[in-house]
């Protein structure tokens, strides 16, 4: 199964269901990925609105 990016919170995920937010509008056009382990003292995390650790897209359409 492909992954696919949530277009709520860029969160990556092979469900049909966004396990981070909830959101069931998912994309399969997505670039990038970062992989969140501290949010808390990650200035990506802080760009991106992150709040939780994970694999987000950088960019999704």
């Amino acid at each position: 199964m492909a992954l696919k990016a949530c277009r709520v919170c860029n969160f990556l995920t092979e469900d049909r269901k966004c396990p981070m937010c909830g959101s069931e509008d998912l994309s399969l056009k997505w670039k990038g990925v970062v992989i969140i382990s501290d949010s808390e003292k990650s200035a990506i995390a802080n760009a991106m609105n992150i709040a939780k650790n994970g694999k987000y897209a950088i960019s999704v359409e």
